[in-house]
């Protein structure tokens, strides 16, 4: 997780957005312990300010919410796809596995709760299913009970990762300082890009 991170924090620092990561995009040398990031082909530059992308990226189970819910978006979109590799190396399974955007909003409503005014200012006017999606009993299985096994640091990291509004969602240089990796040698909170 922390070599995704630093793979994910070094493309951000170079201005460029992944937009598709998951499992499949990590390439693994077992023999050297090194992962890298693989695939850039819906990778895209930015610059201040942010243009406007296509939502229609990244692979449906790892596409963070403001992509469905087709806002404008940056840099925490791959944070997101990166929180759900967290997710999925610790359960061994998809966190997501709605076949369609409006499944997969579902799944993440019933999840982290049905974001509203107070949790994500703006979103109430954002899109037809998200008055829809107010209906769903919130909070069907926590995040808590899918993602089980994980130390009390470890979760709170996720979570951070996983905070549906983006704003408040957790950079992956942050991620990187997160008491999670206190133990990583070489880390120290600092960040060597080469």
């Amino acid at each position: 997780m922390h070599q995704i991170l630093r793979g994910v924090t070094y493309c951000h620092a170079h201005e460029i957005l992944h937009r598709d990561l998951k499992p499949r995009n990590l390439l693994i040398d077992l023999n050297n312990k090194m992962v890298k990031l693989g695939d850039f082909g819906l990778a895209r530059t930015f610059d201040v300010p942010l243009g406007t992308y296509t939502g229609n990226v990244g692979t449906l189970p790892y596409r963070a919410p403001e992509l469905l819910l087709g806002l404008n978006y940056s840099t925490p979109v791959d944070v997101w796809s990166v929180g759900c590799i967290f997710a999925e190396m610790v359960t061994q399974q998809p966190l997501f596995t709605g076949t369609c955007e409006v499944n997969i909003l579902i799944e993440m409503f019933s999840m982290l709760g049905v974001p509203n005014e107070a949790t994500w200012p703006g979103v109430t006017s954002l899109c037809g299913y998200i008055s829809t999606m107010t209906e769903f009993p919130s909070h069907v299985r926590s995040l808590a009970e899918v993602v089980t096994g994980l130390e009390p640091a470890g979760f709170d990291l996720l979570s951070k990762m996983l905070c549906l509004n983006p704003s408040g969602r957790i950079t992956a240089e942050d991620a990187l300082k997160h008491s999670y990796f206190g133990n990583v040698a070489g880390t120290g909170g600092d960040l060597l890009l080469n």
